[in-house]
């Protein structure tokens, strides 16, 4: 049997919603509503878990995965005995815009698990049935957007980048219909759902909502909780603790965005209703990791106007956490507001350091150099001029000897740094590339090979690998979905099998026109 004798629910500090039927409406004074999953109608199969998440985190042995109880849990078919499911209220910004009130509407917080390292962990199914704010929608995701996001959130983990995680992806045979481009065409698609877990759903909508109905006493609740659950620095008694909280959730939200940019990935909806309050990555979507260069570069084709190209990300950011700020002036007196709008002016400065840290690190540069800040730009000025592909130009120069880029004698596997070669600028970028590497201290270039390797991915989830298992999933071939769960387990380490299945290599011309958009 699953070992679930420490499942929790939620605190009764936190009020829940007091109509217990599940039909769409307008909530009022609460946080959560109490609403059970929707099994799924045909029968179901669990085609994917996360080892790790399983036996690391929930301290379950990979065999119970084989179990009935598994499945009806991590399916949404029943819930564990004692457990009340919840659907959380927010609201939010969506492309710049308040939206008023949005919340859970596919989604159900089934129980918090505290493990044997004392860690709590909020566990959510997604895709798993209507709710009260489900709005037009059927409370289902499809199996396209399920499998991407099982792959994606394992994916920047093992990149080392803060995220939701990913536990298990089960499929089924009901039929989930969807205006996949907004174009009309209405097409059958397949019901998923994934178990995901986090430290904590809350974001920045969850105080939205309760600021914009004038809530403030629940406000003040809410961010009591928060503080005490999930941010052990800053002192809840502490007249200045929201202080403290806003400027850990500036510095927090600066780090999680430059560590996108350095991995090229674009989170593609950067509402504020998917930005978490934990500075992790939640809500996966329509997503992209960046293939050619391009500071422009959009993953969702409903974005027309690019509000959310990778380059606007952390300007986004800044908007976000504005809008957090409006929340928190409710509930501070004149000269804190002053000190909050302090903090919040760092966030550009914090943004710009962690950016620059990372993108030395991945040229390998140690120290501190006058120059170094424009040997970055230049480099991605080339890329941006040549269309050179982001993550393999930068794992090239991991791999690549300082004597053949000395000689400009680039191997012909090296085929990303081979377009950027042609860029006219390339041979005075080498010199001045390699003039810095001399200033290095105490380094020899296998060090730095070395290093840069432990820091450049060799494989991301780029948009065509991700397309290519759902096409297979489809046909209910899910070979690809675990061949790249177990890749994108180790992105730094060559893989055969990864090289094989041409992971490194150039996008095939039949996914140069891929699409993703918010549909669902």
């Amino acid at each position: 049997r699953v070992n679930v004798k420490v499942f929790f629910f939620l605190p009764g500090m936190l009020p829940i919603d007091p109509i217990c039927e599940n039909y769409v409406r307008q909530v009022r004074n609460c946080i959560f509503s109490v609403v059970y999953p929707t099994p799924f109608k045909s029968k179901t199969r669990l085609v994917a878990v996360s080892k790790d998440v399983l036996e690391n985190i929930l301290d379950l042995d990979l065999s119970v995965s084989k179990t009935n109880d598994f499945l009806q849990l991590v399916s949404g078919e029943k819930i564990v005995s004692g457990s009340i499911p919840l659907a959380h209220r927010y609201g939010g910004h969506q492309f710049g815009s308040w939206e008023d009130q949005l919340g859970d509407g596919r989604a159900h917080l089934i129980g918090i698990y505290t493990n044997r390292f004392g860690e709590r962990w909020e566990l959510q199914l997604k895709g798993s049935g209507k709710t009260p704010y489900s709005r037009i929608g059927d409370g289902r995701a499809v199996l396209r957007s399920s499998v991407r996001e099982f792959l994606a959130s394992e994916a920047l983990h093992y990149l080392g980048i803060s995220t939701s995680r990913a536990l298990s992806l089960v499929v089924s045979d009901d039929d989930v219909w969807r205006d996949a481009f907004y174009n009309g065409n209405i097409q059958r698609e397949r019901g998923a759902v994934v178990l995901r877990i986090a430290k904590s759903w809350f974001r920045i909508g969850s105080l939205e909502i309760l600021a914009h109905y004038g809530e403030l006493d629940l406000l003040r609740k809410l961010l009591n909780f928060v503080i005490q659950e999930h941010f052990p620095s800053v002192d809840v008694k502490d007249p200045n603790r929201y202080l403290d909280f806003f400027s850990n959730v500036v510095s927090g939200t600066a780090y999680l965005i430059a560590s996108w940019m350095s991995v090229g990935f674009a989170h593609g909806v950067c509402n504020t209703d998917n930005f978490s309050l934990l500075s992790i990555t939640i809500d996966y979507g329509p997503f992209g990791f960046m293939e050619a260069y391009d500071p422009n570069f959009v993953p969702n084709t409903s974005d027309d106007k690019g509000r959310y190209k990778i380059g606007n990300q952390a300007s986004v950011g800044m908007f976000n956490l504005n809008k957090l700020l409006q929340v928190l002036n409710l509930l501070l007196d004149p000269s804190q507001k002053q000190l909050a709008d302090q903090i919040l002016e760092r966030y550009a400065t914090l943004y710009h350091t962690r950016f620059k840290e990372l993108f030395k690190a991945k040229l390998g540069l140690l120290g501190e150099k006058e120059g170094d800040d424009f040997l970055v730009a230049l480099l991605l000025h080339l890329m941006e001029e040549t269309k050179a592909d982001f993550t393999m130009t930068f794992r090239e120069l991991s791999e690549i000897t300082q004597d053949q880029l000395k000689n400009l004698s680039i191997p012909q596997e090296f085929w990303a740094l081979k377009i950027l070669s042609k860029q006219e600028l390339f041979t005075d970028w080498v010199s001045m590339y390699l003039l810095r590497l001399k200033s290095n201290v105490n380094d020899s270039d296998s060090r730095r090979r070395k290093r840069m390797t432990s820091v450049n991915p060799r494989y991301v989830l780029k948009n065509w690998m991700a397309e290519s298992a759902v096409r297979k999933a489809e046909r209910n071939d899910f070979s690809e979905v675990r061949l790249l769960q177990k890749v994108l387990q180790h992105p730094f380490q060559k893989q055969s099998t990864a090289e094989k299945a041409g992971y490194s290599s150039p996008t095939p011309s039949w996914a140069r026109d891929l699409k993703v958009s918010c549909s669902s």
